[in-house]
């Protein structure tokens, strides 16, 4: 399920739901999906250098491959056992919500954030990142995005019409990237607002990822949606979900588009001078 369990115009103010994830860290780290290298390089490409901020470090899903590739990542959550989770592996983090982050007098080449800035302010998030970025530096916020075939969204749509017939949003219902555009519009906006950075662009990654069916379930377990769902009721979603991919194998490919939002720091706008 795709993970916007509140409106796009809301979600930020629900601090609660963005520090849920962290009550079961090693699924979470286990089951999310990760991101394309393309993507990675990409960034990183567009950056002035190494020196990289995460935001929404979580366990490092979106962390750790940009650290494979050279970078010096430090990561900042707001919930201590996702921060604990990532000190474990190896990786810097700092807890606090972004918007009140000391950032003391620390400067960064990029900053980044996957699966996380909808939880973030857009304004106040994109106001922070041009504090803290060199002129030329990059914001590059990014989504995972679900693209299953249209034969597995109508399998899935049906389920979850049957168990929760009453809910009020079907995540299958229509295409996710159209759940997700008025994410990506907000974060555009957002990062007009400070006036500080060039004009937003949208980088689109396709890649894909086979699934089993326990796989598939135990990332279903990690979504936003997940959590807002009754115990009972959510079992039987999950006995659905699973009979659809029984019935197809026991394994299918889900496709995925990660899409960047992302512009860079100008040299005439508001943040550190050098």
């Amino acid at each position: 399920m795709p993970t916007l369990p509140f409106s796009e115009s809301e979600s930020h103010q629900h601090r609660l739901a963005a520090e849920s994830f962290g009550s079961d860290a090693e699924r979470y780290d286990r089951a999310r999906p990760r991101y394309p290298d393309a993507m990675v390089e990409a960034i990183i490409a567009a950056s002035p250098g190494p020196d990289l901020l995460d935001v929404g470090i979580g366990t490092g899903i979106s962390a750790r491959p940009f650290r494979a590739a050279g970078c010096t990542v430090l990561g900042v959550d707001v919930d201590p056992r996702m921060a604990a989770f990532a000190r474990r592996h190896g990786l810097h983090a700092e807890v606090a919500a972004f918007e009140a982050w000391d950032p003391a007098g620390r400067t960064f080449d990029a900053v980044t954030a996957g699966q996380t800035w909808h939880w973030i302010d857009p304004v106040a998030g994109a106001a922070k990142a041009a504090e803290v970025l060199r002129p030329g530096g990059r914001l590059a916020v990014f989504w995972n995005v679900f693209r299953p075939s249209p034969e597995m969204a109508k399998a899935f749509s049906e389920v979850h019409n049957r168990v929760l017939p009453d809910s009020p949003r079907n995540p299958w219902a229509k295409p996710a990237v159209e759940e997700y555009s008025a994410l990506f519009t907000k974060a555009a906006d957002g990062i007009r607002q400070t006036t500080a950075f060039d004009d937003p662009q949208q980088w689109h990654f396709t890649w894909e990822r086979p699934y089993l069916r326990d796989e598939w379930l135990d990332q279903l377990r990690t979504g936003g949606d997940a959590g807002q769902t009754p115990p009972t009721k959510l079992e039987e979603l999950l006995a659905g979900i699973g009979a659809v991919i029984d019935a197809q194998g026991g394994t299918f490919t889900m496709r995925y588009t990660a899409v960047v939002v992302t512009a860079a720091r100008t040299r005439t706008g508001p943040g550190p001078a050098n």
